[in-house]
């Protein structure tokens, strides 16, 4: 295909051994990005702790437990707990800086035009990444939670109790992951409506394998999902949801066929 005079690269030639100091340069400015935000993280971990606990706090207080609590069991575990806290909110702030570093390495390698393609994916990706995020903290985790403490039981077998005492470890860790798994799987439909838009995929190829997409998605929930059935088709459900707006972005961005 032609290119437009106007449609040019601007950027100069440039040796290996520059580029590997821009590559250098931009990873450090990454890992700093990422490194102030952890120390910022870490002095505000307690309130990051108790924004992550509060979705289980308050279906423990919906079910009569009075003041819920997490425990650990070892003697090191509360201090990594607030190391993982600290680095889940570094990852979530640094995100933004560390893409924009990306960019800036990419970028003049590439096309106007193909600036101008990539730009609408890049920018999209942080919201969409967001909206699985909130989906996860909103929506699954209240339902799932209640769930999971219903079995619950003040008689228990033979008179024994049951109660349910999370180990703040054990806990967080679930929660991070699924935020992370949702924000991630999020994401869908940049990348193949990015694949649509520069032909590697059609959406009539997508069309054509919806009914193994859908299957995916399943099986992709259950890897990243814990083995109930309410957060796997919570996870599922928005996938294939998602499966089907990229058909449709794909329909409206891929290259159309040229009429001789």
């Amino acid at each position: 295909m032609a290119r437009d005079d106007n449609d040019v690269i601007d950027d100069k030639p440039m040796p290996l051994l520059e580029h590997l100091v821009e590559l250098r340069t931009r990873l450090m400015w990454s890992a700093a990005a990422f490194l102030i935000a952890f120390g910022i993280c870490y002095y505000f971990s307690a309130t990051i702790y108790f924004w992550l606990a509060e979705p289980l706090a308050k279906i423990l207080r919906e079910q009569g437990m009075g003041d819920p609590h997490l425990i650990y069991t070892q003697l090191y575990e509360a201090f990594f707990t607030r190391i993982k806290v600290a680095m889940f909110g570094a990852g979530f702030i640094a995100f933004p800086v560390i893409v924009s570093q990306i960019w800036l390495f990419i970028a003049p390698g590439l096309y106007r035009s193909e600036k101008r393609a990539i730009l609408p994916f890049l920018a999209a990706t942080p919201v969409l990444f967001v909206a699985g995020a909130s989906l996860a903290y909103f929506f699954v985790f209240p339902f799932a939670w209640k769930f999971f403490a219903s079995f619950q039981s003040n008689n228990g077998g033979g008179g024994v109790p049951i109660e349910l005492l999370p180990r703040v470890g054990e806990y967080l860790d679930l929660v991070m992951k699924l935020i992370f798994a949702f924000g991630i799987t999020f994401e869908l439909p940049v990348l193949l409506t990015l694949l649509a838009k520069v032909g590697i995929i059609s959406s009539k190829g997508l069309k054509r394998f919806r009914r193994y997409a859908y299957v995916g998605m399943f099986v992709i929930a259950a890897i990243l999902a814990p083995p109930d059935v309410i957060t796997q088709t919570g996870l599922a459900l928005p996938l294939i949801l998602l499966y089907e707006i990229s058909i449709l972005a794909a329909s409206m961005v891929e290259p159309k066929p040229v009429e001789l």
